[in-house]
């Protein structure tokens, strides 16, 4: 595999190693999809890879969430609903639907779109210190990578809608009994753990690994009208004239930069007290 900007990617032993390595926050910004989709379009015809291992170089961040900026140069007009999925529900699907097996390894923060692309991957095991949430609807807009689509389907629809609407953080004990994640393991055991999983399915014949994989998708159900649904909501709130204001009161009080991204409750609590719609 070639050379990315914001990740890095190793296999051995049949197991692939994305690191995600992109200061300051590891933002799912244009240059991180960029390279994560060139990572996934790679991986379908990779018979040495078995199990794809996503992690982050950064013990603060695994992914801060999706860039705001990017969000603020989508189109507005696009108010009709579609007919089939596109964009960023291309790309997590792709990521959902790989041969192999996909394993989110958490660490710090992943907020948003860093929490949706976690739920795009097979299995999510967080240290305990890991951050989850989903805060787009503080801001006026709703999760638009397949967190309403996917939440729902792990948790079921009550506390699917109490991350969705109260836009709270969550610690990884506590996403661990919603079945947000997997497990959540102390910060020095979840590194290994995720290793000797990954190389154990590595081991196991592949081909039954891919059919017990399609066979446990057939008893979820397909999520792509969902989806669909999901990006009719969201354009919809894209119309928002206040948006904008909202948007920029956040990255005035520091998100995006580390040290607000560190509590990105904080300010986004600071950004509507001081006068953001």
């Amino acid at each position: 595999m070639s050379e990315y900007e914001s990740l890095r990617v190793g296999v051995d032993g049949g197991v692939a190693v994305v690191t995600l390595d992109h200061a300051p926050v590891n933002l799912l910004d244009a240059t991180m999809i960029g390279d994560l989709w060139g990572v996934v379009n790679s991986l379908p015809e990779r018979d040495d890879v078995r199990v794809v291992v996503v992690r982050s170089a950064d013990p603060e961040f695994f992914i801060a969430h999706a860039d705001l900026h990017l969000i603020q140069q989508l189109p507005r007009d696009v108010t009709e609903r579609g007919s089939e999925i596109t964009g960023i529900h291309q790309f997590m699907e792709q990521w959902r639907t790989l041969p192999q097996v996909t394993i989110a390894q958490l660490e710090g923060r992943a907020r948003g779109g860093g929490s949706e692309f976690a739920l795009s991957l097979d299995l999510r095991f967080a240290a305990t210190d890991t951050v989850l949430s989903q805060p787009e609807v503080s801001v006026g807009i709703i999760p638009g990578g397949g967190g309403t689509q996917r939440l729902p389907r792990l948790m079921g629809r009550g506390r699917a809608l109490e991350i969705v609407l109260g836009c709270a953080d969550f610690d990884a004990e506590t996403a661990e009994r919603y079945g947000w994640v997997n497990r959540a393991l102390p910060p020095d055991e979840l590194g290994p753990f995720v290793e000797r999983l990954a190389r154990r399915i590595a081991a196991f014949p592949p081909d039954a690994v891919r059919r017990a994989k399609a066979a446990v998708d057939a008893a979820v159900g397909t999520v792509e009208d969902g989806l669909i649904e999901e990006a009719y909501q969201f354009n919809r709130t894209l119309a928002d004239p206040d948006l904008d204001s909202r948007l920029d009161g956040a990255l005035a009080g520091g998100a995006q930069t580390r040290e607000g991204e560190l509590d990105l409750g904080a300010v986004i609590e600071r950004a509507g007290t001081e006068g953001t719609p």
